[in-house]
Parts: structure tokens; C-alpha cells; sequence
């Protein structure tokens, strides 16, 4: 009898060990500092390091998978992955098609950078990355906007001539204008944009959706997440109260 109780505490408790969920994390890894393809060829960046404790605490076994950021909405929903975690901004146009847990990035600015002061941001042509909110605003704007798949594209296309400007997250554009040896400049004001950077889900999901909900919560309470930010964005980043 006692080993009959044994084994079927061992069944028990292997049968428990298998229910761990894996859960896989899409993402672009072409967005430094949000996240980036390192040197290893390795996901990495903030939002590999807020992941993989966000994955930690909810107890889920994670895996990493890059996808272009101008179908990472479709394939999450076809099921490729099942969260997003690639700096995405939530906004109202995107809650009709995916699911995002609360923000774990607060609403920050986004900025123009160009190659003289004298750049026109109203009315000339401005580029942006496809599919984001700073290309909405563009759009709106009264200049020309210019789409482009990856954000190097869109400095890329200041730097030959195609826009006079670029439109992105300035955390995305601080390291390009300080490391451009007064190439690019900072033009106009900032431009908050966006209710801040959430996790996309399936609307499906709502299971996940409350777990990571409650470990973001927990995360933001502990200061973990504040310290994640500077570490990555530096100190003088938005950070939760």
C-alpha cells in the first residue's frame, strides 16, 4: 500500500510538473533599446530582460520569437505566437484587433531628427516606421509621410535624402542623434503619443492576460520595472509613481 501511495504521489507530481504553460513572446528584435538582436544573435534589450522575470513570476516557460513588426499583429492572431512584447503603444485603434495587459512602459515622447534645423516637419516629407502610431500622426500632420518597414530604414532614408525628417520614439532616437557626431539634430518639441506600452494578446486570452496583469502590477509595486527603465533608458526616462 505504501508504495502504491508513493507512486501515485510521483504520478501526481510529475503530471503537475508538465502543466507548466509555455507561453511564446513575439517580438522585433530591430528596436534597441526595447529590444535588439545581440551579438550572440540573441533577443535582448529591455524587453528581453522585463520578459524573461515577467515569464519568472507568473511561472510560465517562455521562448522568444522575432517576427517584421508590419505583420506582428496578423501572426499573433494566427496563432505564430502568443504575446507581444515589441514596444508596442496601446491605442484604441489597436484594442479592436488584439487584447494588451496594463502598460508596462509609461506613455513617453516621440520626437523628429533631421540633418539641419531648418528641416521642415509640417509640411515636407517625414519618415516613420509602418504600422505605428507615429506614422498615424504623420499622416494627420499636413507633411508626406514615407513608410518604411524597419526604424534603421527610416534614419536611413534622412541620411539619403528621401524625408527631411525622421518620427519615432526618441528613445529609439537618442542613441542615433548622439552618436551621429552632430549629423542629426533634434527639431521642434516632443510629441506625446499613446497610453504607453502594454503586452498584445489575443482577446481570446483572458487567463493570461489577468496573470500578467497581476505580476505587472506586482513588478511596478516592488520598483522593479522603474529600475529596468533606467537601467535602459537612463534615469531621466518616465517612470511609474
Amino acid at each position: 500500500m505504501k508504495k502504491l501511495i508513493l507512486a501515485a504521489t510521483a504520478l501526481a507530481m510529475s503530471a503537475g510538473m508538465g502543466m507548466t504553460e509555455t507561453v511564446r513572446l513575439g517580438t522585433e528584435g530591430a528596436y534597441p533599446p526595447y529590444n535588439f538582436i545581440n551579438d550572440a544573435g540573441e533577443v535582448d534589450g529591455f524587453e528581453r530582460e522585463f520578459g524573461d522575470e515577467l515569464c519568472k513570476r507568473a511561472e510560465l516557460d517562455c521562448t522568444w520569437v522575432t517576427n517584421d513588426w508590419d505583420s506582428i499583429i496578423p501572426n499573433l492572431a494566427s496563432g505564430n505566437y502568443d504575446a507581444i512584447l515589441a514596444g508596442m503603444s496601446i491605442t484604441p485603434e489597436r484594442e479592436e484587433v488584439i487584447a494588451f495587459t496594463q502598460n508596462y512602459i509609461p506613455p513617453a515622447a516621440s520626437a523628429y531628427a533631421a540633418l539641419s534645423e531648418d528641416a521642415d516637419i509640417e509640411g515636407g516629407v517625414v519618415a516613420a516606421q509602418t504600422g505605428t502610431i507615429q506614422a498615424s500622426f504623420v499622416a494627420e500632420s499636413g507633411a508626406t509621410l514615407l513608410e518604411y518597414a524597419t526604424p534603421d530604414e527610416t534614419v536611413a532614408a534622412v541620411r539619403n535624402g528621401e524625408a527631411d525628417a525622421v518620427f519615432a520614439d526618441k528613445d529609439f532616437l537618442v542613441p542615433v542623434v548622439e552618436e551621429s557626431g552632430g549629423e542629426m539634430v533634434w527639431i521642434g518639441e516632443d510629441v506625446a503619443l499613446g497610453g504607453g506600452i502594454g503586452v498584445g494578446l489575443r482577446q481570446s486570452d483572458t487567463e493570461l492576460r489577468e496573470k500578467l496583469d497581476a505580476v505587472i502590477t506586482e513588478m511596478k509595486e516592488d520598483g522593479t520595472i522603474n529600475e529596468m527603465i533606467k537601467k535602459w533608458f537612463g534615469d531621466e526616462a518616465p517612470l511609474f509613481e
